[in-house]
Parts: structure tokens; C-alpha cells; sequence
């Protein structure tokens, strides 16, 4: 019999990705992040740029004394360039990796909600073939009559750009 809870994203079972997911949209999509990775959500900032950081780095803040990068989730995927808006704002997340845990903005277009999603509402990723790297979506979860991309914050950035962005701050 086949387990309901098939495994996205690398061996990780749909019922283990069931829960609290903040939703935000870039283009014209909506994508969710899981709500106990996100610190908080600011707007707008002014943005210090930094020379010779790679394109979807578009700068740091400065968040209560702290310098915190910002990476462009549109630049990082590759989207049409758009201008700022009202609604536009920074998901502070925090992040994991080799070198330890560190605080980054992403820039997303505007924040929806926060969604509880089921783990029956969560599919696997669809498959690209090994010239597409879709290891930084946890599932496709299907709420609220749309399909929201579900994303590991963690694996957004390589090992390699985690490192540059964290010593940025």
C-alpha cells in the first residue's frame, strides 16, 4: 500500500511539512515559508549597497543596530526586475548552515498570510530532470485554490553564498 505521505523534496514525508507557512508573493506567484524560520517582517528599509556582491545581494540594513543583508528574491530567481512598492517588504529569516546560524532579509513583493497547511495538501516538487535544481522547494501545496511554492530558506542560497552573505553582516 502506498503511503500517503509521499517525500518532497528529498526524503522529507508531506505530513512532515504539514503546518504554519507564511505566504508572500514575487511576481505572480505565492510561495510560503515555514513560520518558525521567520523572525519578523519589516518594510522597507533604506538599503546600503555593497560593491562586488553578487546581483541578488541588493544590500544591508540596519535593523535595530544590526547589519542584516538583503538578498533580492526576485534577482535570486531570476524574475523580471520590478519597482519597489508600497507593499514591498523584508522577511527577516533566520538561517542555518556550516558556518553557524545568521539573520538575512529576503526582499519579497508583498506578504499575504499565514497559512496552516495539511500534509495531505502538500505534493512533491515536480521533476525537471537533474539540469534543474529544485532542491530549495520543500512541496506544492495546494490552499486555498491556488498552489503556493513552499520553500527550504535554507537552500535558497548555496553553502558557497550563504558564507559570502553571513560575513556580509
Amino acid at each position: 500500500m502506498a503511503d500517503a505521505a509521499a517525500a518532497p523534496s528529498g526524503g522529507t514525508a508531506a505530513s512532515d511539512l504539514a503546518g504554519k507557512y507564511l505566504t508572500f508573493k514575487l511576481a505572480n506567484e505565492e510561495y510560503g515559508l515555514e513560520i518558525l524560520k521567520v523572525r519578523e517582517i519589516i518594510g522597507l528599509l533604506p538599503i546600503t549597497c555593497l560593491p562586488r556582491t553578487p546581483v541578488f545581494v541588493r544590500g544591508v540594513i540596519n535593523l535595530r543596530g544590526k547589519v542584516i543583508p538583503v538578498i533580492d528574491l526576485r534577482q535570486k530567481f531570476r524574475l523580471d526586475v520590478a519597482a519597489d512598492t508600497s507593499q514591498t517588504c523584508i522577511i527577516v529569516v533566520d538561517v542555518s548552515g556550516s558556518f553557524g546560524s545568521v539573520q538575512i532579509g529576503i526582499l519579497v513583493d508583498s506578504v499575504s498570510e499565514v497559512l496552516d497547511i495539511k500534509g495531505e495538501e502538500i505534493e512533491e516538487p515536480p521533476a525537471f530532470g537533474s539540469s534543474v535544481d529544485t532542491a530549495f522547494i520543500l512541496g506544492m501545496a495546494k490552499a486555498k485554490g491556488s498552489v503556493k511554492i513552499l520553500l527550504n530558506i535554507e537552500k535558497v542560497l548555496s553553502q558557497a553564498e550563504l558564507e559570502r552573505v553571513s560575513s556580509v553582516g
